[in-house]
């Protein structure tokens, strides 16, 4: 799971031009057959191992991204609430220089934002070359949460004739062209689900309630959205599905077992990095003679 196997990658990569099939993709899954006899402490203790390693493989890669100054890295994080987004960026990014990474998080659009077109808010805090920016939450609710709730339509006023049968399928080709000329400018794409059950989100809801000083999470919404739980993984599939390209796919992670999943996200972003073939930044004879000289300098003091 450190290294990203084919194995591995087959079961939660969501394969470009092929159905997301949620419904076959096992919320639960421990990362395969290495660790299907584990489970409690076992299986926590193995997950944080790796996830461990993984996180000190991403500070070097995340090193190598910053000196190289040439690509930039953007970290798409969607779920239902309760699957682990915001633990999930705390532990992976942990070891990481903080400078060369920005979170964005985006919840309910701000008039202004509702001025512009659904892309603009997120492409404001796109991460500059040699950064890793994560958005928790994205661009992608507008094909999700406003597809299972069409009337928020209503407060971005888009002429009535643009709302035809083909206006998601136009949201999605808008989504997939703008990661398109990201990639074409050096902005790498990868974008996760944290795919949690439903019996897990209720357990996990329960606990927010249960432990006071976790009171603070939960909001009586969350619950209301659970009678919309068949529109949300219908909107999702469709999504993924329309979604995952070769320059920006989507990984389906299973998120019943946090740290199972948390090394899963962490090992992506290392093969993702890896697969940029970055180097440190050649230096020329200048640059030679001037560290000489400078060397030169610092040993006669």
């Amino acid at each position: 799971m450190r290294k990203l196997g084919k194995e591995i990658r087959d079961v939660i990569l969501v394969e470009p031009g092929r159905n997301a099939n949620l419904a076959k993709r096992d919320p639960a899954w421990k990362g395969g057959r290495r660790f299907e006899h584990l489970a409690g402490d076992e299986l926590k203790e193995e997950a944080q191992g790796l996830l461990r390693e993984a996180v000190d493989d991403l500070a070097e890669a995340q090193e190598l991204l910053w000196a190289s100054d040439t690509y930039a890295l953007l970290v798409i994080f969607q779920a239902l609430d309760a699957a682990g987004k915001d633990g999930t960026i705390e532990h992976v990014m942990s070891g990481v220089n903080p400078q060369g990474v920005h979170v964005s998080s985006f919840k309910q659009p701000s008039a202004e934002e509702l001025d512009h077109d659904f892309l603009w808010r997120c492409a404001v805090r796109l991460p500059e070359r040699g950064r890793i920016g994560i958005f928790n939450r994205s661009y992608y609710e507008e094909v999700l949460v406003v597809r299972v709730h069409p009337e928020y339509l209503e407060a971005q006023r888009i002429p009535q004739v643009l709302r035809g049968k083909k206006f998601w399928k136009h949201r999605y080709d808008s989504i997939n062209a703008f990661e398109r000329h990201l990639d074409r400018n050096g902005t790498k794409v990868v974008k996760f689900f944290l795919n949690v059950s439903k019996e897990e989100q209720k357990r996990r809801f329960l606990a927010r309630l249960d432990e006071p000083e976790k009171n603070w999470k939960f909001s009586p919404a969350d619950v209301g959205e659970r009678a919309h739980w068949d529109a949300y993984q219908d909107a999702f599939e469709r999504a993924l599905t329309a979604t995952s390209t070769p320059w920006a796919p989507w990984y389906v992670i299973p998120a019943d077992h946090k740290d199972v999943m948390r090394a899963l996200v962490a090992a992506v972003l290392v093969h993702t990095i890896e697969g940029l073939h970055l180097d440190h930044p050649a230096l020329s004879e200048e640059d030679r003679v001037a560290l000489a000289e400078s060397r030169t300098l610092l040993e006669a003091e």
